[in-house]
């Protein structure tokens, strides 16, 4: 069952993965970074002075030139540590409308500025993302939601825990040299994903901004896949930091961080600059039933084979095949599904913001399923009232299914995250996709949804499709914690089309 005549339009809406990524890389240079000396873990490192007054620091945020947000931090000696606020404006183009992002963490940090709480919000338009967390021994507790709504979760922890907020503050207190190298282990609360990362002091140089010379230490650093570099004064103060897609973020002042931050119709659509472009036309992308693509800049990322090279896609020496599937409605597994195996199952969970067991969403699946026991045609059913239901609208926020099911606003992570919650709801087992999909000449990163109905289809409810075109592109599967592989192939990844065929039936 498939219609081709939707318009393609939505395709803009790839979703909030490379929005969070972007986001969440914006955090990690306007907080600066974390460090501790490489063979030293940060609970060792010694601190040799200390913060004693509240400090405040203002920072400009630009995209390709152009003033797209700023930040302000904020640290205070606290008890036997420290508090730190920090909050983040941005204002971006999408789709060629004016969409704003306001997060916030406040933290409590230990005297070694090592993780303790945390409170992250993040709210885009009408829709908003809370988690908070606290660290004890090496697990976190996370907590979202509110009153009847709120729910628990622990996540160990590889090391010992760091939020990039509290580097700047660190770096004031112990002093840098040239040629030192320091790895530091990441935790990013918008997507809970941790990571090491390499950073190395190369040299001295001078900088100038607004007019004034500084002497500057030069620092680069490599996370997640991308190449950052900052730079800081004698203090430890951050100066200036350069990062993903043209990212660059400038010390500034209370007075004039907040300025010009007007849209205007000539600003960049961060969407596009976010594409990966490609010269050969596909004409009605909705029919492409095979795709053969010459992929380049994946060597260095970090992206499982196992997905890159299953299922529907084929990839072998630098070329991806990938065939829609055909399935069959009459000849499918019945549900609810029984005798599955432990890997099974971990796709019939709730897990953070795939909230499967809530009681709305499960009277949500039930009302729409029915008593239909082909798992095929109810997860079709699914799928279509997702499609129907939300208003596709550009949302800079993390997607949760509770929400998106109250709020029925959201690009393709909001459709795929509840379409994911109400397959698992419904005991069909699902799991989501990020990858790309073409239109226009370009490919968008874009997510969607699989479901096992005795094999693995796929479907994506923003576009109303099931099974998904040839150029939907898997390249990651799973959630937040593991789309934050995207960000290694921003700007690298190359996409050459070799070959395709359409279907006209």
């Amino acid at each position: 069952m498939r219609t081709f005549k939707k318009p393609r339009f939505f395709l803009n809406l790839f979703g909030i993965a490379v929005v969070t990524l972007w986001v969440s890389m914006v955090g990690l240079l306007t907080k600066s970074l974390h460090i501790d000396r490489q063979n030293e873990s940060i609970a060792s490192a010694q601190v040799t002075g200390e913060i004693d007054t509240t400090e405040r620091e203002w920072k400009e945020i630009y995209l390709n030139d152009k003033k797209v947000g700023y930040s302000v931090n904020l640290i205070a000696p606290f008890e036997e540590g420290y508090f730190l606020q920090e909050e983040i404006f941005l204002r971006l183009k999408l789709m060629g409308l004016a969409s704003s992002v306001y997060t916030a963490t406040q933290c409590r940090l230990n005297t070694q500025f090592l993780l303790e709480s945390f409170d992250y919000s993040m709210k885009s338009g009408v829709v908003t993302f809370h988690v908070s967390g606290e660290v004890k021994d090496k697990e976190l507790t996370i907590t979202t939601g509110k009153g009847k709504e709120k729910r628990s979760q622990v996540i160990p922890l590889e090391n010992a825990p760091m939020i990039g907020a509290g580097v700047g503050q660190f770096l004031k207190v112990k002093k840098i040299k040239v040629g030192e190298t320091f790895t530091i282990p990441l935790l990013d609360p918008a997507t809970m994903a941790q990571k090491e990362a390499i950073i190395r002091v190369v040299g001295r140089e001078s900088l100038s901004i607004d007019k004034i010379s500084y002497s500057a230490f030069r620092l680069e650093a490599e996370i997640w896949g991308q190449m950052l570099t900052f730079w800081l004064d004698e203090n430890g103060t951050t100066l200036k930091e350069e990062g993903l897609m043209g990212l660059t973020i400038v010390k500034s002042s209370p007075a004039r961080a907040p300025r010009d931050l007007e849209y205007t119709g000539e600003d960049i659509d961060f969407y596009e600059s976010a594409s990966v472009k490609v010269d050969r036309t596909l004409p009605e992308p909705s029919r492409v039933k095979y795709l053969k693509l010459r992929v380049g800049g994946i060597d260095d990322a970090d992206l499982d084979p196992k997905v890159l090279n299953a299922g529907r896609q084929r990839f072998h020496e630098g070329v991806l095949e990938i065939s829609r599937e055909n399935p069959h409605f009459q000849n499918h597994q019945k549900r609810p599904y029984e005798d599955f195996d432990e890997d099974m199952k971990a796709f019939l969970e709730p897990e953070l913001n795939i909230e499967s067991d809530d009681p709305a969403i499960l009277k949500k699946a039930k009302e729409i399923v029915r008593d239909e026991d082909n798992a095929l045609v109810a997860a079709r059913r699914l799928s279509v009232w997702v499609y129907q239901k939300l208003e596709k609208r550009p949302v800079l926020t993390i997607p949760s299914a509770t929400e998106v099911l109250k709020t029925r606003v959201g690009d393709c992570n909001e459709h795929a995250t509840l379409l994911t919650a109400l397959l698992r709801a419904s005991g069909i087992p699902a799991k989501l996709s990020i990858g790309l999909t073409y239109s226009r000449g370009q490919f968008f990163y874009h997510a969607w949804t699989e479901a096992y109905v005795g094999e693995w289809i796929s479907m994506d409810a923003t576009l109303d499709q099931l099974p998904v075109d040839a150029t939907h592109i898997k390249l990651v599967e799973g959630n937040l914690d593991k789309q934050v592989a995207i960000a290694q192939l921003i700007g690298k990844l190359e996409l050459e089309v070799l070959d395709f065929k359409q279907s006209y039936k």
